[in-house]
């Protein structure tokens, strides 16, 4: 199929006013965004707009993607990820006649939840979480989270509210992860409650645009990884030579193209576009999927597996699960706030950025002119307390998590 006969082919699905149901569930919000008279944006694009000037996302920029920490400029960094992401999604959805503007949104939110050290960092929350409450930590869900309680902006009064995205880019951060390889995606036709999801890839995207970032969530970073593990010489620029036959069986024999990202971007995205349908779903030819699948098993045998990142394990496990431990051992029913205070003295960084972020959201504080924003927490509630410090530490970022980590020995 030539790429012309698939533009716009999805305009009639996307999330558009004259599809009045999608439409009125879509840009549902918990609390109506005053409207401004100067104001010429769509409900989603006053969404990208708050997610980019969000602390969330601002903090995105010195998060692992991979590679923990790195001092290379040229290693890509969680918010570069994002940014590729939006990019990519941006290009399929401009080319199928999807909306832009919520595909943007949901591909700028999609990462707000990642934790310090990225999936590492992940799982160790995770552990953590079931060992002291029985309940799972994902960064999905997490994402969620930040964007429904703890993200503040200041609104034209000066008062921190909070984000209050609307409902299809709070479900595209929710539904944005999952295997995508083999299955043709659809959305799905219910506006359920978001509190449904309990755990991973459990539901598609409510929308065709929550679908596109997911599957550019795979495109984005495949190519990527291989091109910053060769710089850091964790592998040889050859070494993906092993999946060189699943590539001809593509690119053909004789063809010069090679497998790096710039290919592998614009392959990806030219196949999806003229393979995909409303009728068939979004997805790849079946060559095209085994590719990414071969590429995909490549960088978790080669990339994620190299036994040079399983020396940060025990690395951020220490930082972590110190970090942890310590405020986990200042709960006291009636006494929380009371120990906090007094540990302040011997650990002053680590518990007064604890204590002040905690107080905020929880049902202590007395909210007024400035602090308009939700009660999240009750930390008289053991559980509830823990569950504080998990949020607190996924929030972090590499740099500020090893910074609280060494001024715990400083005196």
């Amino acid at each position: 199929m030539e790429l012309s006969k698939t533009k716009n082919i999805f305009l009639p699905f996307s999330v558009r006013e004259e599809n009045a149901e999608k439409w009125e569930n879509s840009i549902k919000r918990e609390v109506s965004l005053p409207k401004k008279a100067q104001d010429i944006r769509s409900e989603f694009a006053r969404d990208y707009t708050r997610i980019i000037h969000s602390r969330g996302y601002r903090r995105l920029k010195h998060k692992t993607q991979v590679f923990f920490a790195p001092e290379n400029d040229h290693i890509c960094t969680r918010i570069e990820h994002v940014n590729h992401v939006e990019s990519v999604s941006y290009t399929i959805a401009n080319h199928l006649g999807l909306n832009t503007e919520l595909t943007r949104a949901i591909a700028t939110a999609h990462d707000l939840g990642h934790a310090p050290f990225g999936h590492l960092g992940e799982r160790i929350l995770n552990n953590l979480c079931k060992n002291e409450t029985g309940n799972s930590f994902w960064h999905e869900q997490n994402g969620l989270f930040f964007a429904d309680n703890l993200e503040l902006l200041k609104d034209s009064r000066d008062r921190l509210q909070n984000l209050n995205l609307t409902y299809a880019v709070r479900d595209g951060i929710i539904s944005h992860c999952g295997e995508v390889n083999q299955n043709m995606l659809f959305p799905r036709n219910e506006a359920i409650s978001l509190n449904e999801f309990t755990k991973p890839n459990m539901f598609s995207p409510y929308s065709w645009e929550g679908c596109v970032v997911k599957i550019c969530d795979k495109i984005s970073y495949l190519g990527r990884d291989m091109e910053d593990a060769v710089t850091l010489g964790l592998i040889e620029e050859n070494a993906t030579d092993v999946i060189k036959a699943h590539a001809e069986n593509v690119f053909g024999k004789d063809s010069v193209y090679k497998i790096n990202t710039t290919n592998l971007i614009s392959l990806f995205v030219y196949n999806l576009c003229i393979t995909s349908s409303p009728e068939k779903g979004l997805g790849f030819s079946p060559s095209v999927a085994e590719l990414m699948q071969e590429i995909m098993n490549f960088n978790y045998r080669e990339i994620y597996g190299h036994s040079r990142l399983k020396f940060y394990e025990g690395y951020a496990n220490e930082i972590i699960g110190v970090i942890f431990k310590l405020l986990a051992s200042l709960w006291e029913k009636g006494k929380t706030f009371e120990n906090l205070e007094k540990a302040k003295a011997s650990y002053p960084l680590l518990v007064s950025t604890f204590s002040g972020w905690l107080y905020v959201y929880s049902n202590s504080f007395k909210r007024g002119e400035k602090y308009c924003n939700k009660e999240v927490f009750n930390p008289e509630t053991r559980e509830e307390y823990i569950m504080a410090i998990i949020y607190f530490i996924s929030g972090m970022t590499d740099s500020f998590i090893k910074k609280l980590y060494s001024s715990l020995g400083t005196f």
